[in-house]
């Protein structure tokens, strides 16, 4: 295969068939080097064309909950009390910044998702 740009889903489909067949090729070889250069065009077409956004946080924190088989209880237990934790879940109440630090470091969350804005429930 000649490598060329991945403009479409063709070149796409044609990319991932040749990553398929390369892989496994040892670094630093004719094979290694053009499965590494495949490998960063497929990257770049998918960033471009299916970009995911970043969860909402509220959203990242129950699935993390339902993942892990946690509960309200268990959210009190690592941002200081049951009522913070029901405001928090219910939309009534941001999470604040020692929060985030918690949730960061307690369950292992990424701060930079924890801070982005996100809609509270209207009073």
């Amino acid at each position: 295969m000649t490598i060329r740009p991945v403009r479409n889903e063709a070149d796409y489909d044609a990319a991932l068939a040749e990553i398929d067949r390369l892989m496994g090729a040892a670094p630093g070889t004719p094979e290694g080097d053009a499965l590494e250069v495949l490998v960063t065009l497929v990257e770049r077409y998918e960033a471009e064309h299916w970009m995911i956004d970043a969860p909402d946080p509220l959203a990242l924190i129950e699935h993390v909950m339902e993942a892990r088989g946690l509960r309200q209880k268990d959210l009190a237990t690592v941002i200081g009390s049951q009522p913070h934790a029901s405001e928090v879940l219910n939309r009534r109440r941001p999470l604040s910044l020692a929060m985030i630090r918690a949730l960061a470091a307690e369950w292992s969350l990424p701060a930079d998702v924890l801070v982005r804005e996100y809609e509270l429930a209207t009073p």
